[in-house]
């Protein structure tokens, strides 16, 4: 619509003004802080430069331990295998020995109370004399994987035989340190 303006007189007609359209605002960039400026003095790239070969030498010296505790496990391995083995076989033998005993007593026991308990000694003396064919034939790998094995499948057994061997092995050294005393 057009307005009317009345002024000294005069008429006027003027257009009418549209409403002016609002801009958006424009964003104002927040701002920004100052990066921490770059410390390049000389003495900071010197510390740097000196680190390097201290570094080259920690990282020689860990492989070089490393390399020394991976030869001392394997020597230790090798020992304890080797001890392992001798303990086998001595045992084997006197497992076998024990067979041996105790067939010849099955003869004595076979006079002196009578057929029927020398059998049970023959069948004893052939149960040991199995299981020390057993034990010589197996390696000593063979073995540790078959005692995991036994012990994952009934571990408080494992257990009960642990503690059983542990107090035979104290009782056997306190009556050794018992006969040097007297």
């Amino acid at each position: 619509m057009a307005e009317v303006k009345k002024t000294a007189g005069k008429t006027t007609k003027t257009a009418a003004k549209k409403p002016a359209a609002k801009k958006p605002a424009a964003k104002k960039a927040a701002p920004r802080k100052a990066a921490p400026k770059k410390d390049t003095s000389e003495t900071r790239t010197t510390k740097a430069r000196k680190a390097a070969p201290l570094k080259a030498a920690a990282t020689k010296a860990a492989a070089s331990s490393a390399e020394t505790t991976s030869d001392f496990k394997e020597r230790a391995l090798s020992k304890a295998k080797s001890a392992a083995t001798q303990g086998k076989d001595r045992t084997g033998d006197a497992i076998e020995n024990l067979s041996q005993m105790i067939e010849d007593s099955a003869k004595t026991i076979d006079e002196n109370v009578g057929q029927q308990y020398g059998d049970y000694a023959r069948s004893a003396a052939d149960a040991v004399s199995s299981f020390a064919e057993k034990l010589n034939s197996k390696e000593v790998d063979d073995m540790v994987e078959d005692a995991r094995g036994y012990v994952r499948k009934s571990p408080a057994v494992a257990i009960g035989a642990a503690a059983v061997v542990g107090f035979l092995i104290s009782r056997l050294i306190k009556s050794g340190m018992d006969d040097r005393d007297a």
